[in-house]
């Protein structure tokens, strides 16, 4: 109980010595700030706690703590989403990848996806993100993009014998896939009432663009029409499905999404088994890729 207070009074008493000594001694404290992280299994609420003591952690936080919790996270994934994609933008996008990882974005009523009330995001303890799921949400002619998709989160609704699923995910160099080129070559409009929940930035919906395949319904264990799914500007996925409960029979059936591409395994590094998530904080919807302290109570 008393190891976590001790290390929070090291993170300010290194920003205090970094600020005013050398480079060197600048970098051996960003060293030893990793490590204390490590050691407290890169604790949610105590890396937001970090980031909101000053500009300088707050900087540091989006440099190098956050990449470092989404490696610690999910390794395998974030190696993938690497591999030759510009150093640019995933500076930049390492905090809202960590939101991605962890937190659930709930749902809203949305033009194609209709709710009697929000339902509210709350983080996960555990959760897998598939590019072998993320294969299903693309069109035949976007194949070869490459994206990950998590399992649906289960949120039973009152009013309705279905439960609503809430799924999200994020692509690797979306600049260059193929999925924004025909967003862009069909003219697609960007949604003016819809925005990233994990970076802020305007959103396509795959609906109105006509770029759900039926292998996406099939994967959450939904029927077509009853899902929706929206991609930003900055390659985040996030949407809603209505889960239809199966039956034994269907439940034993192998998930596949009947158009032979979908053949990949759990031993090429694809999937990932996320670790556990602090409870400790909740970060809320509102953060934009220009933030680093998720928003909500931190204790």
């Amino acid at each position: 109980m008393s190891r976590r207070p001790r290390a929070r009074s090291y993170v300010a008493e290194s920003s205090s010595s970094s600020s005013s000594g050398s480079g060197d001694l600048g970098n051996f404290n960003e060293r030893v700030l990793v490590l204390v992280f490590r050691y407290m299994n890169w604790d949610l609420q105590t890396l937001c706690q970090t980031a909101s003591v000053s500009k300088r952690l707050r900087a540091l936080a989006k440099r190098l703590l956050w990449r470092e919790l989404c490696a610690h996270r999910a390794p395998r994934m974030v190696a993938m989403l690497s591999e030759g994609v510009s150093s640019t933008w995933l500076g930049d996008g390492w905090q809202a990848l960590a939101k991605l990882l962890l937190y659930c974005c709930g749902c809203r009523s949305t033009r194609n996806f209709e709710l009697t009330r929000p339902t509210p995001g709350h983080l996960q303890k555990t959760n897998r993100f598939s590019k072998t799921s993320g294969r299903s949400f693309l069109a035949k002619q976007c194949r070869d993009d490459l994206l990950f998709v998590c399992d649906p989160c289960e949120h039973p609704i009152e009013d309705k014998e279905d439960d609503l699923g809430v799924y999200r995910g994020v692509f690797r160099g979306f600049m260059r896939s193929k999925t924004r080129a025909v967003l862009i070559g069909r003219q697609v409009q960007l949604e003016e009432r819809v925005r990233c929940p994990y970076c802020g930035a305007r959103v396509w919906s795959m609906t109105n663009a006509r770029l759900v395949p039926k292998s996406a319904a099939r994967r959450l264990g939904s029927r077509d029409g009853m899902l929706e799914y929206f991609v930003c500007v900055n390659g985040h996925l996030h949407g809603s499905c209505w889960l239809v409960p199966l039956s034994s029979d269907e439940d034993e059936e192998d998930d596949d999404d009947g158009d032979g591409d979908d053949d990949d395994d759990d031993d090429d590094g694809g999937d990932d088994d996320l670790g556990t998530a602090s409870q400790g904080a909740d970060p809320g919807v509102g953060m934009s890729s220009r933030e680093v302290v998720w928003d909500g109570p931190t204790g």
